[in-house]
């Protein structure tokens, strides 16, 4: 069936049915496996037209892939479902390339999946009938479990949601991943937050209404490796936890207080020995390790206060997130949906 294509310069979403649902996949060099994701994504936008009448649009943000992705993604056939490009001018991360997709979904649920093919496009009806069966408004998924990955980074994850809950009024939920859906009012909710450090897990979760845990199993990567590593990994977790969470500055206050009151017991134990015992204590060792162990605090905690600077700079900056490089429109010849006035077809 034929389609048309649309290219615009402007932001996308001035209006959106409330009865719709956008996809939105941040893709970044999976030009190998995104056609069969597409496959697999139509096949479900299918099945949500047959069963709830639902029109489905997916949202690809080309995250500055050095590869053929968006080309590839442009290539997509709009069948059933209208297809989004939207291709970054570089790479911004993924934070950035999920509120991409969020500013142009043009409906008025959002569902965000990776591009990699581990977020099963057949949990998506699973997720929707929670939302517009059972009335919830965020329905996020979390791995079942995490046999399959080293004790390492099991730990890591657990102590990284440990010290962002550590004394939050608000908890977010462990082992919840970027797979969720956001009904209309509660995608609505996550466009007001203005902030530019963005950590979306936790503003999911921020924003209230009735949400939902879904668990699955995650599947096996199609194609190429993931660019995730420890450092990246540990990058991100700092990013989560400066952008969402007063945790390490709780914890600075706290090593204070410990390194006060063993410096307090080091003096009492000094003075006991000295005018007790008349014992002399060794003078440079003990002053050089007191001195190594200060030091190393002092700029361990300066360290976690320049993260919070650095962010409160790029706030006061308020440089853009992100900017389109190219943003296509492919409309379903089944579409009801229209392109703006602001649209320009080519």
């Amino acid at each position: 069936m034929p389609s048309k294509t649309v290219k615009t310069a402007a932001r996308t979403g001035k209006s959106r049915p409330a009865h719709g649902l956008s996809i939105v996949v941040p893709v970044f060099n999976e030009a190998k496996g995104l056609t069969s994701l597409h496959d697999r994504i139509a096949e479900v936008a299918r099945f949500l037209q047959s069963k709830h009448n639902l029109e489905v649009e997916v949202v690809y943000v080309d995250d500055g892939s050095a590869d053929d992705t968006s080309h590839t993604a442009n290539a997509l056939p709009a069948l059933p479902l209208d297809v989004q490009v939207v291709t970054l001018s570089r790479n911004f991360g993924k934070e950035a390339a999920l509120l991409a997709g969020l500013d142009h979904a043009r409906l008025g649920a959002v569902l965000f999946m990776d591009g990699d093919g581990q977020h099963p496009p057949s949990l998506v009806e699973t997720l929707v009938s929670r939302w517009l069966d059972d009335g919830f408004d965020v329905v996020y998924t979390a791995k079942a479990h995490r046999e399959n990955e080293s004790f390492l980074r099991r730990t890591g994850v657990h102590w990284f949601y440990w010290l962002l809950n550590w004394r939050a009024r608000l908890k977010i939920p462990e082992d919840a991943g970027d797979f969720r859906l956001l009904s209309p009012r509660a995608a609505n909710a996550l466009r007001q937050m203005p902030e530019r450090n963005r950590f979306f897990k936790g503003l999911s979760s921020w924003i209230g209404f009735r949400q939902v845990r879904v668990d699955y199993e995650p599947a096996e990567r199609e194609h190429g490796s993931s660019t995730w590593n420890v450092w990246s990994l540990i990058g991100l977790s700092v990013e989560g936890l400066t952008s969402f969470s007063v945790a390490p500055l709780r914890v600075a206050s706290l090593l204070g207080v410990v390194m006060a009151a063993t410096a307090l017991l080091f003096g009492a134990y000094i003075v006991i020995e000295t005018v007790l015992f008349g014992e002399d204590v060794p003078g440079y060792p003990s002053l050089v390790v007191g001195l190594m162990v200060l030091g190393g605090v002092q700029l361990m905690m300066i360290g976690v206060l320049g993260e919070y600077i650095g962010k409160l700079l790029s706030e006061i900056k308020g440089r853009p997130v992100y900017f389109v490089a190219e943003h296509t429109v492919k409309h379903s010849a089944a579409s009801k949906t229209r392109p703006s006035p602001d649209d320009v077809v080519e």
